[in-house]
């Protein structure tokens, strides 16, 4: 098992239980796969640094996760095909 970052930016005008069933979601793509959740970082609502899909702004979440490598695929998928994602990226971090 390897640490990764899932780096989300959703829609700026995602109610608090909209953004929470998005971190649920998320988290039981990565349970599914046999990965575990570390820590969750939420840092809110923040001006995007150019438009996304005509939005300026977006919500900013963070999930460290332990995954294995062919596991991050299905992951992305999910991300990619969620309309509330405006951006997204898994990152591996123990390097």
């Amino acid at each position: 098992m390897r640490e990764y970052e899932i780096a989300l930016v959703a829609q700026p005008d995602l109610d608090e239980p909209s953004l929470t069933a998005l971190i649920e979601k998320t988290k039981g793509w990565v349970a599914n796969s046999g990965g575990s959740i570390t820590k969750i970082d939420l840092w809110g609502r923040r001006r995007l640094a150019y438009p996304i899909r005509k939005q300026t702004e977006g919500q900013y979440v963070f999930i460290l996760a332990q995954l294995e490598p062919k596991a991050t695929a299905e992951i992305e998928r999910g991300l990619r095909f969620t309309e509330q994602v405006l951006r997204f990226a898994v990152l591996r971090t123990d390097e």
